[in-house]
């Protein structure tokens, strides 16, 4: 009886995963106050690189270049920027951090501060308005800082 509730319990997971990898970055095209979830997902996809876990490199990678495509962001800018800071950042100092909490803080921190450089980088080059630095990206970078924490 508990492996059927277990795979059950499984079964339900995957189907919240996929639910949410798809339906979320609609929804934020749609309402503009949720979150976007870059740091996040890029604190998924370092962890899965360090773990040897294709699930979470899998996830992250489908969720970002959805987010991507529904909100007509330059495409795997976002992947660049979280490659970005695993081999450079991570290799240099971010190793030497023993803080779990501390640790993923840094590595969400940097994972939006580069990927909010490229796409300032990306507009300033080809003169085009992609993202505009208001008050809901220092809610959507807290909000973001706020479920690594929990994780």
């Amino acid at each position: 009886m508990s492996f059927v509730k277990n795979m059950f319990i499984k079964i339900l997971l995957v189907i919240f995963l996929v639910a949410f990898v798809i339906f979320y970055p609609m929804l934020i095209s749609i309402y503009v106050f949720m979150p976007l979830m870059v740091g996040t997902m890029g604190y998924l996809f370092i962890s899965g690189i360090e773990k040897y876990n294709i699930y979470y490199i899998l996830i992250a990678f489908l969720y970002l270049t959805n987010l991507e495509l529904n909100l007509s962001l330059p495409l795997f800018l976002s992947i660049v920027s979280v490659l970005i800071v695993y081999v450079f950042a991570k290799n240099s100092f971010l190793h030497k951090i023993k803080c779990k909490v501390c640790y993923s803080l840094m590595i969400v921190i940097l994972i939006d501060i580069i990927y909010l450089g490229l796409l300032l980088l990306y507009d300033f080059v080809f003169q085009t308005t992609t993202i505009v630095v208001d008050e809901l990206l220092l809610y959507s970078l807290i909000v973001d800082l706020l479920v690594v924490v929990l994780l």
